[in-house]
């Protein structure tokens, strides 16, 4: 067998020494992770984005750790499924972690932030902070675009985050029984990116507050894409006039938003589904005879023009009219669109809402949006951003690095199982610093391709504060 030198990995100095790394170690860390995020954030600029937007008042003498390092700790942190704040008391150490923090990974003296340094962070968060946060988020989103989008989806829902103990704006929430925060995402419904997140009170929101935050993240993209047909997708709680007066008011943005039935509603379902139920009976005796599948239901789509009292006009309201074994399922939607018709209005644009459930899925259930247990509320809602941050760099990272792998549509979850959990062992030259990562990796060659992608892309140049 003729001698052969192994490829290695090439990454970015640290502190003027190189870094190589293959595949032929032990390990002192168990995360590549940070390695991977820390190559992606330099490229959009995101942790560097947040931390321009919060204002520092530490006092430089006895500041260690730059805002710019906190952001991208906690954020790779959580990314990397540390999503409590007190795992940073173990992970400061990591040597993998501090060079993704870009810092030399066995010098004691180049430790990581502690977790009540992050406890100080969180609690140092003001309203204005919070404010320029949403926006940072909201900015990022549209520097995600090359040039300006001619259709987006906004989907906004809430999702309920349990509270505990004596919790600032922790409300008793009769939908949930329980006292709980309900924060209100706000995701792109087509391409799945993160637009902004609020963290709110227990309390069912009303109409003018939900009109209120929408303004404000239409003022915002309405500066950067004047053009851009804009529509605002929810379920039946934002079917509310003062969301309607607000996409009436913007000749480019449209809305469409489920609503329940009322008498009247109920009324012009009622032939329709008669009509269905004798047709569904008719199926599934054809379907007996001919000793096939049963089927499981029969549906038709219908328009009519309502007003409720409240609303500033009449809209155009869609009925699904659908009899199943179960019983009758008369579903109901509102909408400014003209176009397309009730079927694929219904089918096609308004049932693509349920996607926005698994974006929540992920930043929850992956990326712990709802630890939020401390007892002031900006404190929980700067963890809330954390974890937003963590999902951004999660999503971006799946689209434009992992597209066409096997973890293209992978979870959060999986991403970190299968990419970041590896083992690897840092050992430290004059001159260079290698990670030795196991030999028979399996993700060896998605690697290569990460590092390639992410390590030749020069870095964005610095926002403006």
């Amino acid at each position: 067998m003729s001698n052969s030198t192994p490829e290695q990995l090439r990454f970015p100095p640290v502190n003027g020494l190189s870094v190589r790394g293959d595949f032929d170690g032990g390990a002192l860390s168990s995360d590549f992770g940070p390695m991977i995020l820390r190559g992606f954030d330099r490229h959009i600029g995101l942790t560097s984005r947040l931390a321009q937007a919060f204002n520092d008042q530490r006092h430089t003498s006895y500041t260690t750790h730059d805002l710019h390092t906190l952001f991208a700790q906690r954020s790779y942190q959580i990314a990397c499924a540390y999503v409590d704040g007190n795992d940073a008391n173990a992970l400061r150490t990591d040597p993998v972690f501090k060079m993704g923090l870009e810092r030399n990974p066995l010098d004691p003296t180049t430790d990581l932030a502690s977790a009540a340094t992050f406890s100080r962070l969180e609690n140092a968060a003001s309203s204005k902070d919070i404010h320029r946060l949403a926006g940072a988020f909201i900015d990022q989103f549209i520097d995600s675009y090359a040039k300006p989008p001619k259709l987006i989806v906004l989907d906004m829902d809430h999702s309920e985050d349990p509270t505990h103990g004596q919790q600032e704006l922790s409300f008793y929430n009769h939908h949930y029984r329980r006292y709980c925060y309900l924060p209100l995402f706000v995701f792109e419904g087509i391409s799945g990116k993160f637009i902004s997140a609020i963290l709110r009170p227990g309390k069912r929101p009303k109409g003018v507050e939900n009109a209120m935050i929408i303004k404000r993240i239409l003022k915002r993209l309405r500066s950067a894409w004047p053009q851009t047909h804009i529509i605002l997708r929810g379920d039946g709680h934002f079917s509310n006039p003062e969301l309607m007066q607000l996409a009436m008011d913007d000749r480019y943005t449209d809305f469409i938003f489920g609503m329940t039935g009322n008498s009247l509603l109920n009324a012009f379902a009622r032939p329709f589904l008669d009509s269905n139920r004798h047709q569904h009976a008719v199926r599934c005796e054809n379907a007996h005879k001919a000793e096939a599948a049963v089927p499981h239901s029969t549906r038709s789509y219908h328009e009519m023009e309502y007003a409720a009292g409240s609303w500033p006009q009449p809209f155009r309201v869609i009925l699904k009219a659908e009899v199943m074994a179960l019983g009758d399922n008369a579903r109901f939607i509102v909408t400014s669109l003209d176009l397309p018709t009730p079927e694929l209005l219904y089918r096609d644009l308004y049932c693509a809402r349920g996607q926005d459930e698994n974006f929540i899925k992920m930043i929850k259930n992956d990326l712990a949006s709802d630890r939020t247990s401390s007892p002031s509320f900006l404190a929980n809602h700067m963890r809330l951003f954390f974890s937003c941050t963590a999902y951004v760099l999660h999503h971006a990272l799946r689209t434009e690095v992992l597209a066409y792998t096997e973890l293209a549509q992978a979870q959060p979850s999986t991403v970190i199982l299968k990419l970041f959990k590896l083992a690897v062992r840092v050992v430290q030259y004059k001159d260079r610093i290698k990670l030795q990562l196991p030999t028979h990796c399996a993700v060896k060659s998605l690697l290569r391709r990460v590092t390639e992608i992410l390590y030749q892309i020069r870095p964005p140049p610095p926002h403006s504060a």
